[in-house]
């Protein structure tokens, strides 16, 4: 049986890149590779989005490359933990 990723899912690729699944179609997947908050200048212009994500774009045929590491049930599960340790 194939691996499909679903958002939420930390995935490794054979590529060297590593992170959550972000978003999720038939068409591709993107792959959350970074995050950093924005500056003030950027926040102040947007801001519904506190942080720029470095997003990687990863197409079914590649999906076979995939590692399935682990899932978490919500992006706002990382944040508890970030609040949590004081980051």
């Amino acid at each position: 049986m194939t691996y499909e990723p679903q958002v939420n899912d930390y995935v490794k690729w054979k590529k060297g890149v590593e992170g959550w699944v972000y978003f999720k179609d038939k068409e591709y997947i993107t792959i959350e590779y970074s995050v950093r908050p924005k500056d003030e200048v950027n926040l102040e212009c947007c801001p519904i989005h506190r942080n720029e994500r470095l997003l990687v774009v990863c197409y079914p045929e590649q999906w076979k490359e995939l590692e399935y590491v682990k899932s978490r049930k919500s992006v706002y599960e990382e944040e508890k933990k970030c609040l949590a340790i004081a980051c």
